[in-house]
């Protein structure tokens, strides 16, 4: 089949992105090697739909050189980058994506790589999982599982096996421990800082930075931004998390009054209508939105749009400029999507070297107990945690001691 993107000439920049991953990815490169020999997949059809730059583009060929026929699309319109895309449509890997596709596209590029037979699926958000179980139904009796990537999709997984609709197996990587400690937190930490200082060329110390959430990814965040010198506010449905944040040094109070005090907002619950109309009024002029959640519903766009008394502009590249009643202009980045993907290029390298080695065992595993599992959502066994977290260390020249038979014995006693 041919693949679906916006120019083969863009091809020799995307190798170069993709070349310098290679260098920084040891696991990926150890299971090139392994299972490059022994060709596990050979014959498997395998769709992935994870945001397509340089990173996503070395796992597809990573499980192609496995044996895999592999057909890849993007997980998020703006988060493609077409220079890789072509890069890796032209070593022989299926491509469905282009920048910045409408969602009439965006859906047919699922519909596209779908229409390859999966096997076996690695999904980043839930789209491909439902719409496997929607209008593609039909192709669901071939699918052997799959896995996901985010936490949002991770939550409409649960859901449909809580009602039983779930149709298959399906691995949740992101709650694997080496996924959320090391992804969401430094991952999400790092690369949303990255693109709201790519974007806006402001300062981070000295303001006040407003973070939605205290997930992993938000834990991440205030940490970071923390970091940095910025003045951090929490803000939480959770009891709990709210503890945590304020034992971790951070001040806490709802949206509704940190609105006031926020420079710098930054969305990170996976749920909608996390800023609304009732907190942008109150924002200060010149304050910055954006979002981390997988999509672009934490910050209400609909608001801004019915709020904005001027058209919205845009004054520098990925910020659209909406100005309010009272003339307080709040900036926007990225169209409220992922602003790590949207403004920049996602998680550190060896950040993602740690969850696509996860995502690779977690397709292995599935072929490997093909037949023997539930149509149910499965946590990543912990024996592949432990074996990616082994082989990261010894790539990083690091060692951990081990127990003797007499400690493990020790620890064993009732």
């Amino acid at each position: 089949m041919k693949s679906m993107i916006k120019d083969i000439t863009l091809a020799p920049s995307g190798k170069q992105k993709i070349g310098w991953v290679k260098e920084y990815m040891p696991l990926l490169n150890i299971f090139n090697a392994k299972y490059g020999r022994k060709k596990i997949f050979k014959g498997i059809n395998m769709v992935i739909t994870i945001h397509l730059e340089a990173k996503t583009a070395y796992l597809a060929q990573v499980l192609k050189n496995a044996g895999a026929n592999v057909a890849v699309t993007g997980s998020n319109p703006l988060s493609t980058q077409d220079d890789v895309a072509a890069a890796l449509a032209e070593s022989g890997v299926t491509v469905f994506a282009t920048h910045a596709c409408s969602n009439d596209e965006y859906n047919t590029y699922l519909r596209q790589a779908l229409s390859t037979n999966p096997d076996l699926i690695i999904d980043d958000g839930g789209d491909l999982v439902n719409m496997l179980h929607g209008e593609c139904r039909h192709l669901i009796k071939k699918i052997i599982g799959g896995s996901e990537e985010t936490t949002t999709g991770v939550n409409r997984l649960k859901a449909l096996s809580k009602s039983e609709k779930l149709a298959f197996p399906m691995i949740a990587v992101n709650d694997a421990y080496c996924k959320y400690l090391f992804d969401n937190r430094y991952g999400t930490g790092q690369s949303s800082l990255d693109g709201i200082i790519r974007t806006t060329n402001l300062t981070v110390a000295g303001r006040t930075v407003v973070v939605a959430g205290y997930g992993w990814c938000g834990k991440g965040v205030a940490m970071r931004t923390k970091g940095m010198g910025a003045n951090v506010i929490v803000t939480e449905i959770n009891p709990i998390k709210g503890i945590e944040a304020v034992f971790d040094g951070f001040c806490v109070m709802p949206m509704a009054e940190a609105a006031a005090y926020g420079d710098i907002f930054i969305t990170v619950t996976g749920c909608k209508d996390v800023i609304t109309k009732e907190h942008m009024l109150k924002m200060k002029d010149g304050t910055v939105l954006c979002n981390a959640g997988h999509f672009d519903v934490e910050v209400n766009k609909t608001h801004l749009e019915e709020l904005s008394v001027k058209a919205p502009y845009e004054p520098r590249k990925n910020i659209l400029t909406y100005t309010m009643p009272g003339g307080n202009k709040l900036n926007l980045l990225g169209e409220g999507r992922l602003v790590n993907l949207a403004c920049a290029d996602g998680h550190p390298v060896e950040i993602m070297d740690i969850s696509f080695a996860m995502q690779f065992l977690a397709m292995k595993y599935l072929l490997e107990n093909n037949g023997k599992m539930e149509n149910k959502l499965y946590m990543l066994p912990d024996e592949l945690n432990t074996e990616v977290a082994f082989l990261k260390l010894k790539a990083m020249g690091f060692d951990i001691d081990r127990l003797t038979p007499e400690q493990e014995a020790y620890l064993a006693k009732e």
